[in-house]
């Protein structure tokens, strides 16, 4: 049995906790909140979109970009510069990424992590009877107001069959809450495979059953002073006057994790995105979406999870403040409120904003650190949800020197 600690209470640090906990091993979970999952894995769109999982990166994303600089609060992406080097490496690495080439490239290594995490999630839920979090298996409807959006999204349709092009007429077929916007739509792509959960309460389920190993503890509201090298490896974790003495040490701290890593030399390619949420209580059964949808050229994902609608959205470069910007809340109550109108009041929903880390490709850093017992599992993006568990039970593996079950190509720090 090793000793192994992981910083980072969210879902990435929660599953990372519980795939190792599964194989046997003595966890000690250090959060530096008073409660797991207040953060990323608060209120994020809920969607666990195995299929459509395509980087922000891409060809014709910097002349758009360029564009929305000029809606101010109106713009899907909204760019603030800072004198901050660390914010212009991330933006030229970011640029230097939207190419059409190596978004399809990276593409499919998100692909590959998420349809293991679909297979492990499937797992826990059916082997351990890991539940009460609002999952089902919905599928996921993409749609698009642009003609020229859904063209460039056919072309990198998959042909095993698992999505499916759309007219107008059959999203609505697909999503009766659409049939008001019909005429509004070019059409969509739909992933019948695609799943939903509520993150937070999947966190706390995670953390009850962790609770009942005598093999796991958690270390809330504690914050890292330091991490203590000796040899090439990591001896401890510094918590204030304490220290705690680790075999394996995982950084699954999100965009904290950049700073944690600093003073050991390593500098992590992780930025935050700032993002926004409406949660708001179920109104009028018709006008709610039952299927995820994703509102493409708006960037606007709508979930129902359980009895609740969770509206997300936009990306904001610009900073590490996860304050609520109230022109940002304002126009995604607009968007919402144009698209599934019936649903119910937005402007009395729960207002919440996030800071997603980030890597300029929009690939997760998953692996080894560069120091024999360090372990990274970070940079998730937006995708942190869905790529949770199978990011987790790849990590156990190389923790355990086991051989990894998928490729790790454009998967890891070294990559």
């Amino acid at each position: 049995m090793m000793r192994i600690a992981v910083i980072g209470g969210g879902v990435i640090g929660l599953t990372t906790a519980y795939a190792l906990v599964r194989q046997g091993h003595q966890v000690e979970l250090i959060e530096k909140r008073d409660q797991v999952a207040l953060e990323t894995s608060f209120a994020n769109g809920g969607q666990l979109s195995y299929r459509y999982v395509s980087p922000l990166a891409d060809a014709g994303v910097p002349l758009q970009a360029l564009g929305w600089m000029l809606k101010g609060d109106q713009a899907p992406l909204r760019f603030r510069p800072r004198m901050s080097m660390q914010q212009w490496r991330w933006c030229v690495r970011f640029l230097l990424a939207c190419r059409r080439s190596t978004n399809k490239r990276n593409g499919a290594h998100l692909l590959r992590l998420a349809l293991h995490s679909q297979q492990v999630l499937r797992g826990w839920r059916e082997q351990d009877g890991l539940d009460g979090f609002a999952w089902r298996a919905n599928g996921k409807l993409v749609i698009y107001r642009s003609r020229a959006s859904l063209d460039k999204a056919a072309m990198g349709l998959s042909d095993d069959g698992n999505q499916q092009l759309l007219d107008a007429d059959q999203c609505a077929a697909t999503e009766p809450a659409l049939q008001p916007l019909v005429d509004a739509l070019q059409g969509g792509i739909y992933s019948p495979g695609d799943e939903v959960a509520d993150c937070h309460l999947f966190c706390r389920r995670l953390l009850e059953r962790l609770s009942q190993s005598p093999n796991f503890r958690l270390h809330s509201g504690q914050t890292v002073d330091a991490l203590r090298r000796e040899h090439g490896r990591v001896r401890a974790v510094r918590l204030g006057h304490d220290e705690l003495a680790v075999d394996h040490l995982v950084i699954a701290a999100g965009a904290a994790s950049v700073a944690l890593l600093r003073p050991l030399g390593i500098e992590l390619p992780i930025y935050p995105l700032k993002g926004y949420s409406l949660t708001m209580p179920l109104g009028d059964q018709a006008g709610i979406p039952d299927t995820n949808v994703t509102d493409y050229d708006n960037k606007v994902v709508y979930a129902r999870l359980g009895d609740k609608l969770r509206v997300a959205a936009m990306v904001d470069i610009g900073g590490w403040d996860a304050s609520l910007d109230q022109g940002r809340i304002g126009m995604l109550q607009d968007l919402a409120s144009k698209t599934f109108p019936a649903a119910g009041d937005y402007r009395g929903a729960v207002q919440w904003a996030g800071l997603r880390p980030a890597t300029p490709e929009g690939t997760p850093l998953l692996g080894a650190a560069g120091i024999d017992n360090l372990w990274l599992n970070v940079g998730h993006g937006s995708l942190g949800f869905t790529l949770a568990c199978g990011s987790a039970d790849v990590l156990c593996g190389l923790i355990g020197q086991q051989r990894s079950v998928i490729a790790l190509d454009g998967l890891s720090l070294a990559s």
